[in-house]
C-alpha cells in the first residue's frame, strides 16, 4: 500500500508535506542466475535543459554502483540559470546473501525555472529512493520526499502519478509534466528502475525544453 499526503495545488500556493511510497516487484531472471551476484546503481538526479536556446546540462550527480564505487556524495551543485540540488549522498552495496541495496538521500531541490513564465517554484527540502533486490529475485523499492512546494503528491500514490502544470492564460500547452515515483519497466534482464520525481518542462514546446530527474536508483536480482 502506498501512502501519501496532501493534494496537487494551484501554481501561486505551497504546501510543505512528508510523502513516503513503496512497492514490491518480482521479476522473470534466467534460472541460472544463483551464480551471479545482484547489483545496482543510484545517484541524485541529472538535467538536460534549453533554456531560451542556451543549453545546460548535468550527468548523473554523485553516482554509485555496487562492486566500482559503493558511496558517494557531492555539494550544491546549479545546473543552468535556475536549477540547484544541495547536497547529498547515494550508496550501492553488495549484501553477504548477493542481494543488492541502493539508497539517495538528497537535500535542498529546488526548480524555479518555470516561475519565470508564471508558474510554480517546485522545491523539495530532503528526497530519498531505495531498491533492494530479494532472495527471490524480486525487488523493493521505495521514495520519500519531505518540505515539498510548488506540485505535492495524492494520499496514495500509484506509480507513475502524473501531474501537468497548465500553461499561461492563452497557451493551451502544459508548462510541465511532473511525474512522480516513476517506475521504467523492467528489460529482459528484470532490471527495475525508479525516480523519485522526473519534471517534463515545456514537453509540448516553449521557451524552455528538457528534463531533470530527482532522485534516481536501479536494481538487477
Amino acid at each position: 500500500m502506498l501512502r501519501q499526503t496532501g493534494a496537487f495545488k494551484s501554481r501561486h500556493s505551497m504546501r510543505r508535506v512528508l510523502a513516503i511510497a513503496a512497492c514490491l516487484a518480482v521479476v522473470p531472471v534466467p534460472a541460472f542466475a544463483d551464480e551471479f551476484d545482484a547489483t545496482g546503481t543510484g545517484s541524485l538526479g541529472a538535467a538536460d535543459l534549453t533554456v531560451d536556446g542556451q543549453p545546460s546540462h548535468s550527468a548523473p550527480l554523485a553516482p554509485c554502483a555496487v562492486g566500482s564505487r559503493p558511496t558517494n556524495s557531492t555539494g550544491q551543485v546549479v545546473v543552468g540559470p535556475a536549477t540547484r540540488f544541495g547536497p547529498g549522498n547515494t550508496g550501492c552495496r553488495l549484501n553477504p546473501d548477493h542481494t543488492a541495496s541502493v539508497a539517495i538521500d538528497g537535500q535542498n531541490f529546488d526548480l524555479r525555472l518555470l516561475s519565470r513564465y508564471g508558474g510554480p517554484a517546485i522545491r523539495i527540502s530532503r528526497f530519498t529512493a531505495t531498491c533492494d533486490t530479494t532472495p527471490d529475485y524480486g525487488i523493493r523499492t521505495r521514495i520519500g520526499f519531505t518540505g515539498v512546494s510548488g506540485v505535492s503528491v495524492p494520499s496514495n500514490i500509484p506509480a507513475n502519478y502524473t501531474v501537468t502544470i497548465p500553461g499561461t492564460a492563452g497557451d493551451s500547452r502544459p508548462m510541465a509534466v511532473v511525474v512522480l515515483n516513476e517506475v521504467v519497466s523492467p528489460p529482459p534482464d528484470g532490471t527495475l528502475a525508479v525516480n523519485a520525481m522526473h519534471i517534463k518542462v515545456f514537453p509540448q514546446g516553449g521557451p524552455a525544453q528538457g528534463d531533470v530527474v530527482v532522485g534516481s536508483v536501479r536494481c538487477t536480482p
